[in-house]
């Protein structure tokens, strides 16, 4: 994971803690157990970056949801 990705993730992180009003420690809690970081934001970084903050929050909550985790 380069400097780029990283700070991606934890921005996602928080994006999605603020959406789901759950701490972010929580979130990042469900998203590395369904191996969303490593499947998901951090494989297909060039082109997520570029799509709305909203648009990839619902694309992780469809990625959880395909895996049984509620959000």
């Amino acid at each position: 994971m380069n400097k780029d990705s990283f700070e991606f993730v934890v921005y996602m992180l928080h994006a999605c803690a603020d959406k789901w009003s759950q701490l972010p420690s929580a979130v990042y809690k469900k998203l590395k157990e369904s191996g969303c970081i490593g499947n998901l934001l951090i494989p297909y970084y060039d082109i997520l970056h570029t799509q709305g903050t909203a648009f990839i929050v619902s694309d992780i909550e469809d990625y959880l949801t395909a895996r049984g985790i509620s959000v």
